[in-house]
């Protein structure tokens, strides 16, 4: 593969800001792999963010690159799965898999896509030096005939436009808004675009903890949960990003709450049906084989945690610690608490971007 910019590249990253800045040009937030495409003829080259090819992931995406892509390119953006509900980050969790005939019968089953919102190089030259506004545009050309597979994402200069999209893309499962300085280089690596994500708070209650990777009277990491109708207490995450002083007085101050897991609402000889709560020696479903013991605590203190959003029943990302709510009855800690964005569509977002 000879390009005018060759694999591996980092991806221009974003930094998080509270309000959508002024004098940029805006895009959705998409939730999915980051991913730049390399297209030399008939070699390709899905790259990740840790540069890391992703290419064996995702042989759908390797087939409709050489059918939809310009015969010598590099494409910066984002491998997404949609369904009717919108985005699925767990379906794309699942092609990172070792046995690949899994990975072809998941690219079958549920087909991924690529949204592409930047254009590093096209034929011999290298587009990376050149200002945003000029890469966006050469972009929007280089794919216009693209499709079903790739598409180019919807983009504004409208500040107003864009607090709608955060509004109401969300709904589709969208992250965000991302605000791009119009005169900004392709940067691998650099934080020199800006973010826009959701936050808000949720009362939860804190039903056990994991000891410190690096010491055993310290907390790496409290699990939420929250109550359902029915009453059963789910797991809804985890937060974990404390000082380790902190850490080792967290350690103290939970003790008297440490309980066994007989009569614990999550005691796994029990509920063994229950899939997706934390368990004693149960996998990740972010990283299988990863030990998930946990000491169980008495659900009876509550905490108060930022999120950005849920997926299904689940906090999209971790948590992040707020404050304590000793005022709060652990059984008042529901999903009735959490706001729902309304549904939206993807095909509203980017027409052809459907339910594989």
């Amino acid at each position: 593969m000879q390009l005018p910019v060759d694999p591996p590249v980092s991806p221009m990253l974003a930094k998080s800001v509270p309000t959508i800045p002024p004098g940029a040009s805006y895009e959705p937030k998409w939730d999915g792999f980051r991913s730049v495409c390399f297209r030399d003829g008939d070699e390709l080259v899905l790259g990740s963010r840790n540069e890391k090819p992703l290419t064996r992931y995702f042989p759908e995406l390797v087939d409709a690159a050489l059918a939809e892509l310009p015969q010598r390119c590099v494409i910066d953006g984002e491998i997404v799965i949609a369904t009717g509900a919108g985005l699925d980050f767990d379906a794309l969790q699942q092609r990172i898999h070792p046995a690949d005939s899994r990975v072809r019968m998941l690219a079958e089953k549920t087909p991924a896509q690529f949204v592409a919102f930047d254009l590093l190089a096209l034929g011999d030259d290298d587009y990376t030096g050149l200002p945003f506004s000029e890469r966006r545009a050469a972009l929007v050309r280089a794919l216009a005939d693209a499709g079903p597979s790739f598409h180019v994402t919807p983009a504004t200069t409208d500040p107003e436009t864009a607090q709608r999209w955060f509004s109401e893309f969300e709904g589709a499962g969208l992250d965000g808004v991302i605000a791009k300085p119009l005169t900004i280089t392709y940067q691998p690596d650099k934080r020199v675009m800006f973010k826009v994500k959701h936050q808000r708070t949720a009362d939860c209650v804190v039903a056990g903890y994991r000891v410190h990777k690096s010491s055993e009277d310290a907390i790496g990491s409290l699990l939420l949960g929250l109550f359902q109708d029915d009453g059963i207490l789910a797991s809804v995450g985890v937060i974990g990003a404390f000082p380790m002083a902190q850490r080792r007085r967290l350690f103290t101050e939970l003790q008297p709450l440490v309980t066994e897991f007989e009569g614990h609402p999550w005691n796994w000889a029990a509920h063994e049906a229950a899939e997706r709560t934390p368990h004693k020696n149960a996998g990740s479903r972010w990283n299988a084989g990863k030990d998930l013991s946990f000491v169980p605590l008495r659900p009876e203190r509550v905490v108060e945690v930022r999120y950005d959003r849920m997926e299904g029943e689940r906090f999209r990302h971790t948590a992040q610690f707020n404050r304590w709510r000793p005022d709060r009855d652990p059984r008042s800690c529901t999903y009735e608490q959490l706001e729902r964005p309304l549904t939206f569509s993807l095909g509203d977002i980017i027409p052809g971007l459907q339910a594989g």
